[in-house]
C-alpha cells in the first residue's frame, strides 16, 4: 500500500476549495447548481472541477438522479432524465481517524467521503501521554495493513487523525489539559507524525464529531446546529455562521463546564458545580450507587432500576435531565441554533431522563429559542474516531495545517 501523505489536491483558489467543498459534502450534485449555491459562473465551477477529474478525485460519470432529488433542485436536466453530477471518487483517498479514552483506543480507516472500511478496538491500561503515543502508533499501524487488501483496494493514506476529550490547541496539535487522560501541554501531533512519518491532525473530541455531523451528516442542510454529547463527560459543539466554533483560544461550546449544579460537587476538572457532576453518566451512577446503597450497581444496571420505578434512581436521572435542560436552554439562548443533536454512547437508552430535560429547556429557552428543535440520538465510540477522521478530510481539503498547498 504506497502511502502519499504529500499527494496534493489541485486546488489553486478560493473558488476551487469551495467547489470541491460543495461536491464533497452535497454530491452528487450538478454543475449549474454548484454555480447557483457558490455564486460562481458556470465556467469557473468547470474550471475549478476539470483538473480535479483529471487528477482523480471527483468523476462526473452520468447517473440518473432520482425525482425526488430533481424536485429539489438538484437534477440539472429534469426529473429522471440523464444528467452528469458531479461526485467525489470515494477510493482516491484513505484516511485514519483515532479516539483516545481512558480506558481504549478506537481506530477506522475512512474513504474521503468517511464511510468507515475498517474498525479496531483495543484495551487502554496506561493512560501516560508516552505510553498512548506508542500504542496509537501501533493501531495505526495496523490500519495501515489494512489498506493493502488486494480484494478491497483503498485509496492512498493521506493523513490521521486523533480526537481527544478537553482543551485542544488544534491549529498546533497539542493537547493542553485533558483531566480524563490526566495530560497537559502534550504536543500529540509532533510527537505521532514523527514516529509514523505522515501528517496528524489533533482535535477535540466533540468539536471533531460536529465537523463530521457538518460535512457529512444532520449539519449538511442545516444553516446552525449543536452536537451535545452525553457520556463520562458532557460535551458541545457549535456550528453557527458557516463554521464549527473554535474559539479564540481553542475552547468553546464546553456545556458540561457551565456552573448550574450544586456548589459541593466537584467535577474531575477541579471545578465545582460544573453541569457534569450531575448530569454525566458516571454522576448519575455514582448518584444511584449513593442513594440506594448499591455500591456494585453498573450503569446499566442503574438504568434497570431507574425503569423498574427505584424512586432513588429515578431522582438521579431526573436530577440529570434538569440540568441538562437548563444548560441545553442557556446554550440556546446565547447562541440560537436550530438544531441541537443530543448524542452518546448509550443515550436512546436515558429516556429516563428525556421528559425532564425537554420540560426544563422548555421553561429557559426565551422566546422563539424554545422553537429549536432537540434530536435525541446514539452513537457509538466508530462515531468518535470517524469525526477524527472528518477533521483531516476537512484540513486537506482547505489546505490548512499540516496539508500547506
Amino acid at each position: 500500500m504506497p502511502l502519499r501523505p504529500n499527494r496534493p489536491l489541485p486546488l489553486a483558489t478560493p473558488a476551487g476549495v469551495e467547489v470541491l467543498t460543495r461536491i464533497l459534502t452535497q454530491g452528487p450534485i450538478p454543475r449549474v447548481e454548484i454555480a447557483r449555491r457558490t455564486r460562481l459562473s458556470q465556467a469557473a465551477v468547470t474550471k475549478a472541477v476539470a483538473p480535479l477529474i483529471e487528477a482523480g478525485f471527483v468523476t462526473d460519470q452520468p447517473v440518473a438522479v432520482p425525482a425526488d432529488e430533481a424536485a429539489e433542485g438538484r437534477a440539472e436536466l429534469g426529473i429522471g432524465r440523464p444528467v452528469s453530477p458531479l461526485t467525489v471518487v470515494a477510493d482516491s483517498i484513505s484516511v485514519i481517524g483515532l479516539k483516545v479514552t481512558p480506558t481504549d483506543l478506537i481506530g477506522v480507516t475512512t474513504d474521503f467521503r468517511a464511510g468507515i472500511r475498517a474498525v479496531r478496538h483495543q484495551p487502554l491500561t496506561d493512560t501516560s501521554a508516552e505510553a498512548v503515543l506508542a500504542r496509537l502508533a501501533d493501531l495505526a499501524t495496523e490500519l495501515i495493513g489494512t489498506l493493502d487488501d488486494p480484494t478491497d483496494p483503498a485509496g492512498p493514506l493521506i493523513g490521521i487523525g486523533v480526537a481527544v476529550s478537553g482543551d485542544v490547541d488544534a491549529r498546533h496539535g497539542v493537547v493542553r489539559d485533558s483531566p480524563f487522560m490526566g495530560w497537559r501541554d502534550v504536543p500529540v501531533a509532533s510527537l505521532l507524525a514523527e514516529k509514523l512519518q505522515m501528517p496528524v491532525v489533533v482535535s477535540n473530541d466533540v468539536r471533531a464529531l460536529t465537523v463530521a455531523e457538518h460535512w457529512f451528516g444532520v449539519g449538511v442542510d442545516a444553516d446552525s446546529f449543536a452536537v451535545v454529547t452525553i457520556g463520562s463527560g458532557v460535551g458541545c459543539g457549535l456550528y453557527i455562521n458557516g463554521e464549527v466554533v473554535s474559539g479564540a483560544h481553542g475552547v468553546s461550546g464546553e456545556l458540561g463546564h457551565l456552573p448550574l449544579a450544586p456548589g459541593d460537587l466537584v467535577c474531575t476538572c477541579g471545578r465545582r458545580g460544573c453541569v457534569e457532576t450531575v448530569a454525566s453518566s458516571d454522576a448519575i451512577l455514582a448518584r444511584v450507587r449513593e442513594t440506594t446503597g448499591r455500591p456494585e450497581l453498573d450503569l446499566s444496571g442503574a438504568i434497570e432500576l431507574a425503569h423498574s420505578g427505584d424512586e432513588h434512581a429515578r431522582e438521579a436521572f431526573d436530577r440529570a435531565g434538569e440540568v441538562i435542560g437548563s444548560a441545553l436552554a442557556a446554550m440556546v439562548n446565547l447562541v440560537g441554533p436550530e438544531l441541537v443533536v443530543i448524542a452518546g454512547e448509550g443515550v436512546a437508552d436515558y429516556d429516563l431522563y428525556d421528559q425532564r430535560m425537554r420540560q426544563a429547556f422548555g421553561e429557559h429557552a426565551f422566546g422563539a429559542a424554545g422553537d429549536c428543535r432537540l434530536m435525541l440520538r446514539s452513537h457509538t465510540f466508530d462515531d468518535w474516531a470517524r469525526g477524527a477522521a472528518a477533521t483531516v478530510i476537512r484540513s486537506y481539503v482547505r489546505g490548512e495545517p499540516p496539508f500547506h498547498r
